[in-house]
């Protein structure tokens, strides 16, 4: 069994500057600040610089594969004039120095981690290099201005002379912070003098991830890795109908199962309590329960297609208007109508849905590789009664969360602490496969109905939309701040902000029935909203004879980053030049986080209808890109996630219940089907966008108008079926 080391805030002050004799910029923790000052000095919290030369970045979000355990510290060491090769990496406390630069709170999502952070952390980085640097002169008793700092060395460039970060931090400690530095709050940074983007050294180069080596030997920890003394492993039965209850239960056969401990309820079901999985789950299923399975035991996706369609038929609440879209479509020489539609989808994330909780009297700790520590930490403190300080979150490494890990209700979390509360030891609750796919958060289903009208030239003058799906914030302790005037912008999103020149638009939305359990999904409402908007564009371009790229180009010139990307993917996917017989290529671009992609696709379709996708080219613009590798391995790995829910993947009710299981009924795309990536990256210095999320959207859409360019049949309803793209 594995112990995880935990170190008290103190005791990370302590040893981190006592025993390592160096410079802390840690932690900063008001209440032991005057308890410590002689032993640290902390400006911020971000850096932390031992006399052994490691340069350790504290790090406030979650990694989930999406490279900020990398791209963050490339922004420090820049900053600092760090030697890379010294740079490590450590997670976050949950503490308000922490909290999210835009959002207010510790948590990791919108794509946000990188650029967040662009501004702050270069700034904790100059902060201390100007300590080291006068740490330095002092003791030469040089200038400082004579000074410089160099891969992790202070240079005294008129006598040669040079000490390392290392041999400076404990001196550096003991001095005060730059004007304009924080003592508290990393927002307080004003005027610190930083580099400018042409003289950086790291930042922009292609670099090698920092948490590679721990995947790859097996050292680094996740979520389900976690084992502390005495811990016990849970396995949970849920309800198996959404907002259902237990009425009864007997766990006489369940707790006859070798190795399971204990037996309890808990507010979301029934733990079985033993000492490791298999026995958990063997004892779950010996479980006899009734269920209340509440008013969605009637549930049946088929019916909410009809249910879909009717809310459509009235206009919802206005997300935008300009113009008079209706009056436009009265006048339009020609108007076309689509309706597209999108299943459920599940998040499912390599690694299962995991927590580990350890409640004692006085204190609580917790594992997990959440996406919203702030939330989740106040959550523990409300279900042990204890007070937020009296509570430690552990960020582990998470393997992938695409929002699974970000949930307002802090589940996961809450059933570990009932968990240990009941059995009076550590307790790491696991869901299977089965467990998520068919009782987790998901996706909404949406349903788009779009309107067009073009006039004599073959120009679009009117669009009307109407989009139907659940919220995501509604019934959340978010949904006062994510629901404004009556409309989700993450229903919207996408949409509402349509990029073409078009002099008449209006976008409505239907607040779907709630009840079925929704969280952001990679890239969010974007992920259906453009599909409907550049299949429809496609549709539109095809009627009046125009070449679809043209087409959009044509409609984008007040919007040059969109332009830009859409031009530099039809080049490199050779937009226009001859295609092997029976392939076809399909175009989308769209804007999402605040970066710009667009996507060609190449596909070809067998007589029986199986769909090969040969070449997938993209190309973005997502401002100063910090490190191009992870900027295309997140668009490439987009690119399979679109791919897979396009081709593959939905959920859906049959009385109440889903009907989709594992991955054999949600299947994830197969290494045999990964079609030829490129991706094309605009340099740009434009404001930093996101980049984990936006290279999702394009996916399905370009897919979609490639088959048309094939086939001649349009795709307006997701997943894509085999038997729709048959000859004959």
């Amino acid at each position: 069994m594995n112990k995880i080391l935990n170190l008290s805030r103190r005791d990370l002050l302590k040893t981190g500057v006592l025993a390592g004799g160096g410079l802390l910029l840690g932690v900063y923790v008001p209440e032991l600040a005057a308890a410590d000052a002689k032993a640290s000095f902390a400006p911020n919290a971000f850096v932390r610089i031992g006399s052994d030369e490691i340069v350790t970045v504290i790090f406030n979000h979650t990694e989930m594969g999406q490279g900020p355990f990398t791209t963050v510290p490339m922004l420090l060491a820049e900053e600092l004039e760090a030697d890379w090769k010294n740079v490590r990496f450590e997670a976050a406390p949950v503490a308000a120095v922490y909290n999210h630069s835009v959002y207010g709170m510790q948590m990791t999502g919108g794509s946000s981690s990188t650029w967040s952070e662009w501004d702050r952390i270069r700034k904790a980085g100059a902060a201390a290099r100007i300590m080291l640097i006068e740490a330095a002169a002092k003791t030469w008793k040089v200038d400082a201005a004579a000074c410089h700092a160099e891969l992790g060395q202070v240079i005294h460039k008129a006598s040669g002379k040079k000490l390392s970060f290392g041999k400076l931090a404990e001196a550096a400690a003991k001095l005060d912070p730059p004007q304009d530095a924080p003592l508290k709050d990393p927002k307080n940074f004003k005027d610190l003098p930083l580099k400018d983007p042409k003289d950086f050294k790291i930042v922009g180069k292609a670099t090698k991830r920092l948490d590679t080596p721990q995947k790859v030997n097996g050292s680094a920890v996740f979520g389900i890795d976690v084992a502390v003394p005495d811990m016990l492993v849970a396995v949970i039965a849920r309800p198996p109908v959404f907002g259902g209850k237990v009425k009864s239960f007997k766990a006489d056969k369940a707790k006859a199962v070798p190795g399971v401990k204990d037996v309890v309820e808990i507010d979301r079901g029934i733990a079985v309590v033993a000492d490791g999985f298999w026995a958990a789950k063997q004892g779950r299923e010996k479980l006899e329960i009734e269920w209340d399975e509440g008013p969605l035991a009637t549930l049946d996706s088929r019916k909410q297609t009809d249910e879909y369609a009717t809310l459509a038929v009235k206009p919802g609440a206005s997300a935008t208007k300009t113009g008079d879209a209706a009056e436009a479509l009265k006048d339009a020489a020609k108007k076309l109508t689509a309706v597209y539609e999108l299943p459920y989808l599940a998040h499912a994330p390599m690694e299962p849905i995991n927590c580990t909780a350890d409640v004692r009297d006085d204190r609580c700790e917790i594992w997990t590789g959440t996406q919203f520590q702030t939330v989740d930490r106040d959550a523990a403190a409300k279900a042990t009664g204890l007070k937020p300080e009296q509570i430690d979150l552990h960020t582990t490494l998470a393997g992938g969360g695409f929002g699974r890990r970000a949930v307002a209700d802090s589940h996961f979390v809450v059933e570990a602490i009932q968990g240990s509360q009941a059995v009076k030891k550590p307790v790491k609750v696991i869901w299977t496969r089965e467990d998520d796919t068919r009782g987790g958060y998901y996706r909404p289903r949406a349903a788009h109905f779009l309107a067009a009208g073009l006039d004599e030239e073959g120009k679009l003058v009117a669009w009307q939309q109407r989009v139907v799906c659940q919220s995501i914030v509604a019934g959340t302790p978010f949904e006062s701040i994510g629901i404004k005037d009556g409309i989700d912008d993450t229903a919207v999103e996408g949409a509402r902000d349509l990029p073409y020149s078009v002099p008449n638009v209006q976008v409505d939305w239907h607040q779907a029935p709630v009840g079925v359990p929704m969280l952001w999904w990679r890239s969010v409402g974007h992920s259906h909203t453009a599909f409907a908007v550049e299949s429809f564009l496609d549709e539109l371009a095809h009627a009046t004879k125009q070449d679809p790229f043209e087409f959009r180009r044509g409609m984008l010139a007040d919007h040059p980053r969109h332009l830009k990307v859409l031009e530099l993917a039809a080049e490199k996917g050779d937009w226009g030049k001859p295609l092997r017989e029976g392939r076809g290529r399909g175009i989308a671009v769209h804007e999402s986080f605040g970066s710009f992609v667009a996507h060609v696709v190449e596909v070809s379709i067998s007589k029986e209808g199986k769909i090969k996708v040969h070449r997938l080219i993209g190309a973005v613009d997502c401002g100063p890109a910090v490190n191009p590798n992870l900027i295309a391995a997140q668009v490439e790995g987009g690119a399979v996630f679109g791919l897979t829910a396009a081709l593959y993947d939905e959920i859906t009710f049959e009385k109440g219940r889903v009907k989709q299981r594992n991955f054999h009924d949600y299947p994830m795309l197969r290494i045999h089907e990964m079609p030829v990536v490129e991706t094309h990256i605009v340099p740009s210095t434009e404001k930093m966008g996101g980049i984990g999320e936006p290279g999702v959207p394009t996916i399905a859409p370009a897919l979609a108008n490639a088959i048309f360019a094939v086939t001649g049949k349009r795709i307006r309803k997701l997943p894509i079926r085999t038997e729709d793209l048959k000859n004959g």
